[in-house]
């Protein structure tokens, strides 16, 4: 892998060479990278310790939120330090590390947002089945094998693009070290990897949306047959949040890696930037916001906060 380099560091130069724009941006990316490391975290935790929450939907969320929290942290931490940086070199080893991780934790969430489409399609259609299907030992299966695949396509996204033989030039057109942008600087034909890395990716993409899209008309049948207004509507905000997610994801993810290499643009780093930064930032409001079993875990955990602290100001004041 990256064997045939004579590159030692690329430059990456980053979202823009404007010294006026780069600290404002700055201040708001290192603003967005708080909210979602909070954000996912916080769902995590709160999965954790509220004993109501230990299902396995939430159980799924958790190593989404997980995903959203590994990938985000891959990227934004290096193109915060470039905006305020002169010096924008990563090393090769370095750039393909971060390529492979973020190929890694990006197609893991592709995976789990089809095993979460999965559980919903279980609960709806065969609620009596569901803790039967959706047993412990099929949960972390499902986890598993997202994580094992993921691995395994990120290694032959890796391969593809670091493979040939870099001679030329090392800037890096990007804020990260992205498929499209790599391979321009090889000095190698690179119509072999840009078919491989296209056919891994639509396999990724169009067999889980696939997947997703089954489980939603399964589920659609099953609400309409509903006679329950009540029901209706309460199946309809557990898929809502789920579906927002599914859209903003897969809709980006197709924009930047299901179209000819030759047809990227400048709208490359507004969308990388949507699905790489912007994206972990609002699923846990999607998550949070639309459900009400989280929302009631939100306010038990500020009760359970706010007995502690009373109760310790009256041992305090006891003493």
């Amino acid at each position: 892998m990256g064997g045939n380099h004579t590159q030692t560091k690329f430059v990456l130069l980053g979202i823009t060479d404007s010294p006026h724009v780069q600290a404002p941006l700055f201040g708001l990316f290192l603003l967005i990278y708080i909210v979602t490391l909070v954000g996912n975290i916080g769902i995590m935790v709160l999965v954790w310790v509220v004993p109501s929450l230990h299902t396995p939907t939430y159980f799924f969320l958790t190593h989404f939120s997980f995903a959203d929290v590994c990938y985000s942290t891959v990227i934004s931490p290096k193109m915060l330090a470039d905006l305020l940086s002169e010096n924008k070199t990563i090393s090769f080893t370095g750039c393909m590390t971060q390529f492979h991780s973020f190929a890694f934790f990006a197609t893991a969430e592709c995976h789990l947002l089809a095993v979460m489409a999965y559980d919903r399609h279980v609960a709806i259609c065969n609620p009596l089945l569901y803790a039967t299907v959706i047993s412990s030992h099929v949960c972390w299966r499902l986890v598993a094998s997202s994580y094992i695949i993921a691995f395994l396509s990120a290694i032959i996204y890796t391969g593809c693009t670091f493979g040939g033989s870099f001679c030329g030039p090392n800037q890096i057109n990007h804020f990260f070290c992205d498929v499209s942008p790599v391979l321009k600087l090889t000095c190698s034909d690179t119509h072999s990897s840009e078919t491989v890395i296209f056919a891994f990716v639509a396999m990724n993409v169009m067999g889980m949306s696939t997947i997703i899209l089954l489980s939603y008309i399964c589920i659609l049948r099953t609400v309409l047959r509903m006679c329950s207004a009540r029901s209706r509507s309460r199946a309809f905000n557990t898929c809502a949040s789920h579906l927002m997610a599914v859209s903003l994801f897969y809709g980006t993810i197709s924009f930047m890696y299901l179209q000819p290499m030759s047809s990227h643009s400048s709208l490359d780093k507004v969308a990388s930037i949507f699905y790489t930064v912007v994206t972990p930032m609002l699923n846990p409001f999607i998550y949070s916001l639309r459900n009400k079993e989280v929302k009631a875990a939100l306010v038990k955990c500020r009760r359970r906060i706010l007995n502690h602290c009373q109760h310790q100001r009256v041992v305090s004041a006891r003493k």
